[in-house]
């Protein structure tokens, strides 16, 4: 499981909060959570657009950060799907590097 080893490498103790809807971009915009962390599982799969834009906007009018797991800016340019960006890292924008960080170490092991 990615998500498990990225945390483990950020040192997070809190246990995940799981959640669907685009409630978890508000838990991060109010400071309940500080990483929203998206890490895709099959090979191709595409984000909604629907799925992300307004949580988008709202972690990012709070101050933080939305990228996908390269760090590019998610792009809403494409149509009804994210295919420009791979995954979603939503933070408190502090953190925002390190998330990324952990999150190439996790994939370059895979890639072993």
């Amino acid at each position: 499981n990615h998500s498990a080893q990225i945390v483990k490498i950020l040192g997070v103790k809190s246990p995940p909060f799981r959640i669907d809807s685009q409630c978890k971009y508000g838990i991060v915009a109010r400071g309940d959570a500080t990483i929203y962390l998206r890490v895709p599982g099959k090979s191709g799969y595409e984000e909604k657009i629907w799925d992300h834009a307004a949580g988008w906007l709202i972690v990012k009018e709070a101050g933080g950060e939305v990228t996908d797991i390269h760090g590019y800016p998610i792009d809403f340019s494409t149509g009804r799907t994210l295919s420009k960006n791979k995954g979603i890292v939503a933070t408190n924008g502090k953190l925002h590097d390190q998330v990324l960080s952990a999150v190439r170490k996790v994939l370059r092991a895979e890639e072993k």
